[in-house]
């Protein structure tokens, strides 16, 4: 399994975040669905080499094709959007805000599966990606929809696991020289 080989590789000063990522993954209580589309969105937007080859094939397998490419369109489309609406809002001028984005985004409004599914997959990208205005965005689409507290905090703790592995394991590989 990709998911034990990857736990592997994380080196004994991060022993807690080896143990948080068998429980974020292997303990989840999200449906299969919205956790493997949670783990790939993540793994893409974590940017990180190892962490994307160990987990993409896993997710692959417990995903439908349309959910596969939902996720990878979520990691997509908030690369954009994190980075615009980000600017936006730490640009202290606020006429900014009144501008027209002019940006396509037409798959947030038809991602091929579940809006919650998708909208759970934007979220913890966003988180990843630090925009504040995309997580509040998010998280009230969500919980319009009827999602609760603690499954909106399961995809943020996925999210902070994945990208604290990626982290560690490339900054380790910098260090090795590799």
């Amino acid at each position: 399994m990709a998911l034990d080989e990857l736990k592997s590789a994380i080196p004994d000063f991060a022993k807690d975040l080896k143990l948080n990522l068998g429980s974020v993954i292997g303990n989840s209580e999200l449906p299969q669905q919205q956790l493997w589309g949670t783990v790939l969105a993540c793994a893409i937007a974590s940017r990180s080499p190892k962490v994307l080859r160990e987990l993409e094939p896993e997710a692959k397998a417990n995903l439908s094709a349309e959910a596969y490419t939902a996720a990878k369109s979520a990691a997509a489309i908030m690369a954009m959007n994190n980075v615009f609406y980000r600017t936006r809002h730490l640009l202290s001028d606020p006429e900014y805000g009144n501008l027209r984005a002019g940006l396509r985004m037409n798959v947030i409004g038809k991602p091929d599966v579940e809006k919650v599914d998708f909208e759970l997959w934007s979220l913890a990208v966003s988180a990843i990606n630090g925009c504040g205005q995309c997580l509040d965005s998010h998280e009230q689409v969500l919980r319009k929809a009827g999602v609760d507290r603690e499954t909106v905090q399961e995809a943020v703790k996925i999210a902070s696991v994945i990208q604290a592995v990626g982290v560690t394991l490339d900054s380790e590989a910098v260090l090795a020289g590799q």
